[in-house]
């Protein structure tokens, strides 16, 4: 065969088949989920309709329970393309960005679920931006809920909880700091390390969400849960722009689509669901404490002594100012 022609069908093979491979691709998704719950199967049902946009032989991979470490340890991971994304919470987005600590990192600030969604909508646009600029793509934004405290023993006030070993977020020495100041006793661990903590007694403490408390089966050894709405627990499913940008353009369409649908199931579940997991925990033994009109003062008074500190420290200054300002603009308008 003449040398001509078989350059010439070398050209026509790869381009039959060079799209075809470029387009299988695994995604490798971290998150603390745990397996089979509401977020785990979201984000299988979205990896379906990416597949099936994307081309056979891609696929979804996800890392539910906190397989590839903590938040934090999520981040790295995709800093050096050993994962692809992660549907992570606040304490992992700001390894990325800081500002989006303003939607996590301020007790009592938000009073309802319409606060916390009118501020992300507001603040959205912008860190969406920083985030793509620092190489990642936020597909679709959720949450998981209210942050409550499970207790050894029954506590109502916050002076109730000085005397118990609370856990904190590992790789948190800000939040860990302020804690000590205000007389806590803040430990800091990963999550996975969280039920072994309160069974041997390390930790006595542990702020989390109903549905995540259920999950995890935190209320066996923590059996008591103060009914205080601390802060709600925001987070995003993103990709880095290296994979976003391997995709083929139906695979980003579909997967954009399927990111947005699951993260409104998630929202839309993950606040029903909460009295749900309440029930469900209090069959099981769960004693619920309410504070009274007096001790929920004192906790309006802890959060609000501890913005000066958190200002500019755990939330950047300019964004801790916005939210304050959007907040009341919209209580203005809905009073």
């Amino acid at each position: 065969m003449p040398d001509r022609i078989r350059r010439l069908l070398l050209v026509l093979l790869v381009l039959a088949t060079g799209p075809a491979l470029a387009e299988k691709l695994t995604l490798r998704l971290g998150t603390l989920a745990p397996k089979n719950s509401l977020y785990h199967r979201a984000l299988l049902e979205m990896g379906e309709a990416w597949r099936v946009a994307q081309g056979d032989g891609s696929k979804l991979i996800v890392f539910t329970d906190g397989a590839q470490g903590g938040e934090s340890d999520t981040v790295k991971r995709m800093r050096i393309g050993q994962l692809n994304g992660g549907l992570l919470s606040v304490v992992g987005l700001r390894e990325i960005d800081p500002s989006v600590s303003a939607l996590q990192t301020l007790p009592l600030m938000f009073r309802s679920w319409d606060e916390v969604d009118h501020v992300r909508e507001q603040l959205r646009p912008a860190m969406e931006k920083r985030f793509y600029d620092k190489g990642y793509v936020v597909l679709s934004w959720g949450d998981a809920g209210w942050v409550r405290f499970f207790s050894q023993q029954p506590a109502a006030a916050p002076d109730d909880f000085k005397s118990m070993k609370m856990f904190t977020w590992a790789g948190e020495p800000e939040q860990m700091e302020v804690m000590k100041a205000l007389g806590y006793q803040p430990v800091s661990l990963e999550t996975a390390d969280i039920l072994p903590a309160l069974q041997t007694g390390l930790i006595e403490v542990v702020p989390a969400t109903p549905y995540y408390a259920l999950a995890a089966q935190f209320s066996g050894p923590a059996p008591h849960m103060l009914e205080l709405n601390w802060a709600p627990i925001v987070g995003a499913l993103v990709v880095t722009r290296k994979a976003w940008d391997s995709m083929s353009p139906a695979g980003q369409t579909a997967l954009r689509e399927a990111a947005r649908t699951a993260g409104e199931k998630m929202r839309a579940q993950a606040r029903k669901e909460v009295d749900d997991a309440v029930a469900a925990m209090v069959k099981r033994g769960l004693k619920v404490t309410r504070p009274s009109p007096e001790q929920m003062a004192a906790w309006q008074a802890l959060a609000e002594s501890v913005y000066p500190q958190i200002r500019g420290r755990l939330v950047p200054a300019e964004t801790f100012d916005e939210v304050t300002r959007l907040l009341a603009d919209y209580r203005a308008r809905n009073k």
